[in-house]
């Protein structure tokens, strides 16, 4: 607010100046000249008051047209300098106030101070987000379905814009300004309260790493959670204690590696992070053998370096091969004689992985036409271009913003997820076999919904107030069904977490403590039934025992008199 009137002041203060000048003159000539009475006798200069009143609305053309007396010549003479004067300065000021409110300058701090006022207004938490690209916009609408708030930064101007004629249910307070400077993340609320993490997602690992620097000095408990395309950038934020780092490339190369050595894990990890109420996605299976990785960048290293860890013969295709490669060919990929020369008919995989879209779909319908039968990996730069990728349907298509807005999200929503995949790795092929087996059983043919429960007063106050009480309560009651406490709602608890101790796949007979933390999938009505017995202790008190006991403190108190 301050920089806003400075700015008002210092830009009106010419026009302001010229304004007093021209009334003060065009009073005083007024109350100096003599004027004359009805009959033409000399009579004394207006006095000061009447003289104001006179300048007032000669000055703004209203031309009232009341006066006291009628003038003398000399008074009217001086009316006309009055007029022209005071118009003069009035049109130079109105001009100027039009001026200044175009001023991008002034727009600029306007939007500042409605932003931050904004901010300041926020009453439930919020995360920070900086950046709001593609990657921005697909985990700010999943977040409003969510309804989180969040408060937006970016260097993009028509990136904020678009935000603000967005489709979002929540009202999303967002500012154009750099990321980077120290400034801005406070005047977007790092210091507010309610400030639950803040998300670095912009292109620039430069600029995310900044935002990470700060928020650990500034606000060192707050939870960050960072993009970064470079191996070297991760390593750089994990050093001082970014733990939550997202690289889209390496998390696709990762999970391919998983796919062609453990498909029933991968197939776990698509059915947990889809999309809940969509159709189950079928095994992947990547093949084997040789494989054409045609783009060498970010992406096509990273891709070849998790196939090269799964014994895969590679061929790389790219404009400037690398040197320290044994198997190259130079070429962009998308004429028929490179991928020959590359071996294409001895090859079961392809990856189409440039910068360019249209590159990358021309590599892939070569291929198919060269070979039918290829598995083909294809990635999509732009959310512009779905339709283009949807109707040639490859086997994998990956499209990085949407890769790091989904691994962001379920950090965000089910923190405990991660945790079970990375302990469910470490478990054979029959285990996960088993765990899809029990999925399905409870979800049929769509995907599940993840959520987390936390055993605490605030979360789930009837548990509490039970435990506290001394009442034993089994891992299986939570699974007991509100309506009849012998059926089983569908669901399927993944991970317990008690402290630093988790226990994958819990039983249904362990004793549950304050403070667990519970990992469950399911059918999407399923998280809703289950709360009833969670809140409600009349309703906890049927699932545990079958008897509708009364719910109140008061009334189990005088119900426990009553008993023998």
């Amino acid at each position: 607010m301050h920089s806003t009137l400075f700015l008002i002041l210092r830009r009106m203060r010419t026009p302001l100046i010229l304004l007093i000048l021209s009334y003060a003159v065009s009073i005083l000539g007024m109350t100096l000249i003599p004027g004359v009475d009805a009959d033409g006798r000399p009579a004394p200069p207006l006095d000061f008051f009447h003289a104001f009143y006179f300048v007032s609305y000669t000055a703004t053309t209203i031309g009232f047209g009341e006066i006291p007396v009628a003038f003398s010549d000399a008074q009217r003479a001086w009316t006309i300098v009055t007029i022209y004067l005071t118009v003069i300065v009035w049109l130079y000021s109105i001009g100027t106030i039009l001026g200044l409110l175009q001023d991008p300058a002034l727009q600029r701090a306007i939007r500042a101070n409605r932003f931050e006022s904004a901010v300041r207004r926020l009453r439930q938490p919020f995360y920070l987000i900086a950046g709001c690209g593609e990657t921005g916009v697909l985990l700010l609408h999943a977040l409003d379905s969510r309804n989180q708030q969040a408060v937006v930064l970016d260097i993009d101007a028509a990136r904020t814009s678009e935000l603000e004629l967005g489709q979002l249910h929540l009202d999303v307070p967002a500012l154009t300004a750099d990321a980077r400077l120290p400034e801005s993340l406070i005047a977007a609320g790092l210091h507010h309260p309610q400030c639950a993490g803040v998300i670095a997602l912009t292109n620039d690992d430069a600029v995310n790493l900044s935002v990470a620097v700060t928020t650990k000095l500034l606000r060192p408990e707050l939870p960050i959670l960072c993009r970064a395309d470079l191996l070297d950038t991760a390593a750089n934020m994990a050093s001082f204690g970014v733990e939550d780092v997202v690289n889209a490339f390496e998390l696709f190369g990762e999970h391919l590696g998983i796919a062609i050595n453990n498909p029933g894990h991968h197939l776990l990890y698509q059915w947990l992070t889809g999309v809940p109420g969509e159709p189950l996605a079928m095994p992947m299976e990547p093949p084997r053998g040789r494989w054409l990785v045609c783009g060498y960048g970010r992406f096509g290293k990273a891709v070849a370096r998790h196939l090269d860890k799964q014994g895969n013969q590679l061929v790389v295709v790219d404009e400037h091969p690398p040197a320290d490669h044994e198997r190259t060919v130079t070429g962009r990929g998308t004429e028929a004689h490179t991928l020959l020369e590359a071996g294409i008919e001895q090859a079961v995989g392809i990856v189409a992985g440039t910068h360019d879209d249209i590159n990358n779909l021309s590599i892939a319908m070569t291929a198919r036409q060269l070979k039918p039968g290829l598995f083909i990996v294809l990635r999509q730069n732009r959310h512009a271009n779905a339709a283009l990728f949807e109707r040639f349907a490859a086997h994998a298509t990956v499209q990085p913003s949407s890769i790091v807005a989904h691994e962001f999200l379920s950090l965000l929503t089910t923190p405990l997820l991660p945790r079970f995949f990375s302990l469910a790795l470490h478990q054979g092929d029959a285990w996960a076999d088993i765990a899809l087996s029990r999925i399905a059983a409870v979800v049929g043919d769509t995907v599940p919904e993840v959520w987390v429960r936390e055993l605490s007063k605030t979360g789930t106050l009837a548990i509490w107030q039970a435990l506290g009480e001394g009442r034993t309560i089994l891992l299986g009651d939570l699974l007991r069904s509100p309506s009849n406490r012998d059926a089983q709602l569908a669901c399927v608890p993944l991970l317990l977490k008690r402290g630093n101790a988790e226990i994958l796949v819990p039983d249904n007979e362990l004793p549950l403590m304050d403070g667990d933390r519970i990992l469950f999938c399911g059918e999407s009505h399923t998280r809703l039934q289950q709360a009833l017995g969670l809140q409600d202790y009349n309703m906890l008190d049927y699932l545990l025992t079958g008897n509708q006991a009364p719910g109140g403190l008061v009334w189990r108190k005088l119900a426990g008199r009553g008993k023998p």
